[in-house]
């Protein structure tokens, strides 16, 4: 069916007849802030006023802006966790310790707020916050990447441009999920946040109900902005547009080696790296390591025993980087997986580990469950 264009006209009633306006001179173009030009009884000509006349929205000398190029090369990106005051607040100072600890042990970038960091439990304020707390704490030493994605276009457009704002180096996008969409319907969804500055899109259909295909990822590649993809597919998948020269970032601890070192992708955008920072980083810098990838295969398999982030909760808990709470509706693991974990950390090496603390059991009454926040 054709779309009636409807073009916006004036009424006037018998009593208020509508008068035209004058036509005003042209004004010269000058450098000189613009002046608009009276047409008598406090009316103003609103072509008189071009919007040439006026400075961008955006500068077009931005400053401090990451290139897409700066993000493409980056090799180890963890997911960060966000960890939580005993009132279900964010809790700053083990957030940054453990930022810390991701720089010391190797990480290039962090994603803030993602599903590992619980943005979906955050409102706006605190995703944004958390955003800009991390830029202006760490974001000359890591690049710092916000998950503003969104099942709403106009949720992700705002957040994103709020993102950027606030001066984090690129945004990471899923799909619209639960709410799904066509293929056209995504292609147009990530074409209308590209534009802000460098993304990442990130496919996961076990979370978001629909595959981000070929077809989607092809359509919107002539974006300057498109770093790249974070995939969950597989590794057939990363080959796929590793051929076509899309820079991948494997979201399978478990399948990150091979897809990095068998199938071309760039990297990886871990969770494991949250605990082993310095191991998963040699996994990404150092060549095929096939042992050190086997040794750490068991606390990779572990940390999804259940929905992310529940494991990992757990293990920062009982490592003592972070404290035993948790915001509903996540709550830790049971007693012999937490004990499974003490083992596995015995295991690869409590070095290897962040944290100072030998790792413990904690008991069920240890842990924090917030349901208001």
């Amino acid at each position: 069916m054709a779309c009636r264009t409807v073009t916006p006209q004036l009424f006037a009633s018998s009593s208020h007849p509508i008068h035209p306006v004058r036509p005003v001179a042209a004004v010269p173009r000058s450098n000189a802030a613009p002046q608009a030009i009276r047409t008598g009884k406090g009316k103003f000509a609103a072509a008189a006023i071009t919007l040439d006349d006026y400075l961008p929205m955006r500068s077009t000398e931005v400053k401090n802006r990451t290139s897409t190029s700066d993000i493409t090369c980056v090799r180890l990106i963890t997911a960060v966790k966000t960890p939580y005051l005993p009132d279900g607040r964010f809790d700053l100072e083990a957030y940054d310790s453990l930022i810390n600890m991701q720089i010391e042990g190797g990480a290039e970038g962090v994603i803030v707020g993602g599903t590992t960091g619980e943005g979906h439990l955050m409102s706006w304020d605190e995703h944004i916050m958390l955003i800009g707390h991390t830029v202006n704490c760490f974001g000359t030493r890591i690049k710092v990447i916000g998950n503003t994605g969104s099942n709403s276009t106009r949720e992700a457009v705002h957040a994103t441009e709020q993102g950027f704002a606030v001066g984090m180096h690129a945004a990471l996008h899923i799909n619209p999920y639960y709410g799904k969409t066509s293929t056209e319907g995504l292609i147009s969804h990530f074409e209308a946040v590209l534009p802000m500055g460098p993304t990442i899109i990130y496919n996961v259909p076990s979370r978001s109900g629909q595959d981000i295909t070929p077809e989607v990822i092809e359509a919107v590649s002539g974006s300057p902005n498109l770093a790249g993809v974070k995939e969950c597919v597989g590794h057939d998948r990363v080959k796929c547009y590793t051929d076509k020269g899309i820079t991948i970032w494997s979201g399978n601890d478990d399948e990150c080696h091979d897809s990095r070192w068998k199938f071309g992708a760039t990297g990886v955008i871990s969770v494991a790296s949250n605990l082993v920072p310095g191991l998963m980083h040699s996994i990404m810098y150092k060549g095929e390591n096939a042992t050190l990838n086997e040794k750490l295969l068991p606390l990779m398999k572990w940390l999804f025993c259940q929905p992310n982030p529940i494991a990992l909760n757990t293990a920062l808990a009982q490592l003592g980087v972070a404290r035993p709470v948790f915001r509903l509706p996540y709550v830790p693991l049971p007693l012999e997986k937490r004990i499974e974990f003490v083992r596995i950390v015995e295991a690869i090496g409590r070095e290897n580990f962040v944290g100072q603390k030998e790792a413990q059991v904690l008991d069920d009454d240890d842990f924090v469950l917030i349901s208001r926040y």
